[in-house]
């Protein structure tokens, strides 16, 4: 399975498609994250996001092993935002290829619920009035 794993400060959601067609997948299944403009009634301003970065390529490293075991995959990608991101940009990407939609839908959702609990990534929402780190991962 290959795979594409990254942190970085901006995702280009343009690219995703190429990166995870395969001549053996008649299935990609994609997630893609973005910030919303509000939180609890709250106006968002914009995110920041923050990484311990050698941790959290490893632990989504370590994800993408699970994956491997539990699907026939032939790609997938992990991509997370760093650092400061407005309303309506794109903060993380998740998608596998398969050769049937089955195991391309059940690895994305796992990637994403797996990423959001297990990887060192904090997100701080900043408001017109206040800012807070979030410390649950929904």
């Amino acid at each position: 399975m290959e795979r594409i794993i990254e942190l970085v400060e901006d995702l280009d959601p343009g690219k995703v498609y190429d990166e995870l067609s395969h001549p053996g997948s008649g299935a990609i299944c994609v997630f893609f994250g973005a910030v919303r403009e509000a939180t609890k009634k709250r106006k968002v301003s914009h995110l920041f996001f923050e990484a311990y970065e050698n941790m959290a390529l490893k632990e989504m490293n370590r994800i993408a092993d699970e994956i491997e075991q539990k699907w026939d995959l032939n790609k997938v990608i992990i991509k997370h935002a760093v650092g400061n991101k407005k309303v309506q940009e794109p903060v993380v990407i998740v998608g596998a290829s398969s050769a049937h939609r089955d195991s391309s839908f059940e690895a994305c959702r796992y990637l994403i619920d797996t990423l959001k609990e297990k990887v060192p990534i904090w997100k701080k929402e900043f408001f017109d009035d206040d800012e807070v780190w979030v410390s649950a991962h929904p």
